[in-house]
């Protein structure tokens, strides 16, 4: 009896991956390995390994990649400054690369012929996901059964779910669609598919509270940074995904970092979404701040130009590209001096700088001073708007001249 070619199926043990491996089995009879990506779920991964065998899985990998995730694709992005449409810091965008490079190195491993993931033909981590396997393996074959399979909704899903007995986290009268790791969580559908409903916070948040339920007297917290990366918080040094851990509850607690907004998908049509991201927030806010003190002007200036671009190759799921490769190396390069403590005040949901400093700091005190000083001459300031002003002033007379001919031709 020849051996049955296996398939590796992206397995998260929601609703879509529950339902995929039998449906695999019964359209494809391939052997179903389940592969679950710890970027930082938490206790959601507890039930995984008896829940995907008891569906039909041959086996399941629990691949630990928290530190990977936050030192390759976190710090990168950060240090980018990249954040989509001015409002999303990229939390589900980034984790799909490193999951779908995970599942490409078990499919090499185990002689696997497809890869097979639960993302829907309306998102974007089907293209998240699949451009990245097209750049690491393009010879294995991509399974998408939401661009097949004559399910239709989550509410159909759930009935298939159903009548096979297999459990599932979410019921139709909960039904929001959520993705989590150690960056953010986020929500999707139910109320939420209509813009004017105002989020039920106190019901949908789950890392922290809302702003006016925060403490009365704000937090202060002190983060060092080495070359764009953050090392310390209030003097104690962590490892990466320590220190967004501790981030995380401090923001938490603050009701810092909450994202309400409607946003352009890749595939044409915009989406509603809440989303949390309490350290995320404020690592943003910080190393923001210690740019302003480190970078000159023309380099901060331009890096913002670049961010923008950076963050739509994240969102669209183009980590895995030249393009991408090279903005992170002029990154790098601006980060040499981006090293230094920033002090952030929290408070009800504000995130706001209370201090820095650096010893890479362009800020001269003795020259920004309005007080006496001995080394700025301010006559030298005619000059120089004199020549900057220059093209203004030619203009000027040219179309005060023709002004002038045009009257005189009446």
């Amino acid at each position: 009896m020849s051996q049955k070619e296996k398939v590796i199926l992206a397995y998260s043990g929601g609703l879509d991956t529950s339902i995929i491996i039998p449906w695999l089995k019964e359209n494809y009879d391939y052997e179903v390995i389940a592969v679950a990506a710890d970027v930082g779920q938490g206790d959601e991964l507890n039930p995984l390994k008896e829940k995907a065998i008891k569906t039909g899985a041959s086996k399941i990998y629990i691949e630990d990649l928290k530190e990977e995730f936050v030192t390759d694709f976190i710090y990168p992005t950060l240090k980018a400054g990249a954040v989509y449409e001015g409002k999303y810091l990229l939390g589900t965008s980034f984790a799909r690369p490193i999951i779908a490079k995970r599942l490409v190195e078990i499919a090499e491993k185990e002689g696997a012929v497809a890869i097979a993931h639960g993302a829907t033909g309306k998102g974007n981590d089907q293209v998240r996901f699949e451009l990245t396997i097209k750049a690491l393996a393009p010879h294995l074959k991509i399974i998408a059964p939401w661009r097949i399979w004559d399910i239709k909704s989550r509410e159909d899903a759930i009935d298939y779910a159903q009548q096979r007995n297999i459990p599932i986290p979410v019921t139709k009268k909960d039904n929001y669609s959520m993705d989590r790791n150690l960056w953010h969580l986020s929500h999707e559908g139910s109320d939420l598919e209509d813009p004017w409903n105002e989020p039920k916070y106190d019901n949908l948040l789950k890392l922290m509270v809302p702003p006016e339920k925060a403490p009365d007297k704000p937090t202060y917290v002190e983060i060092y940074f080495e070359k764009g990366i953050p090392k310390k918080v209030n003097g104690v040094e962590y490892n990466p995904v320590q220190l967004i851990e501790v981030l995380n509850k401090l923001g938490g607690e603050n009701g810092i970092g909450i994202v309400d907004m409607v946003e352009n998908r890749l595939v044409g049509m915009k989406s509603r979404g809440v989303y949390e991201t309490p350290g995320g927030t404020i690592l943003y806010a910080a190393h923001r701040e210690l740019e302003l003190l480190c970078l000159d002007r023309d380099t901060l200036h331009y890096k913002d130009i670049v961010a923008q671009r950076f963050a739509e190759l994240v969102y669209y799921g183009q980590w895995y590209t030249p393009l991408r490769e090279a903005i992170s190396a002029f990154v790098d390069v601006t980060q040499e001096t981006v090293t230094g403590t920033v002090r952030m005040k929290l408070y009800k949901g504000n995130c706001m700088p209370a201090g820095a400093k650096s010893d890479y700091s362009l800020y001269s005190e003795e020259l920004s001073t309005f007080g006496r000083d001995a080394v700025y001459n301010q006559k030298d300031a005619e000059g120089f708007i004199n020549l900057f002003g220059l093209p203004l002033k030619v203009r000027a007379l040219m179309l005060e001249k023709n002004s002038s001919k045009d009257k005189n031709n009446v």
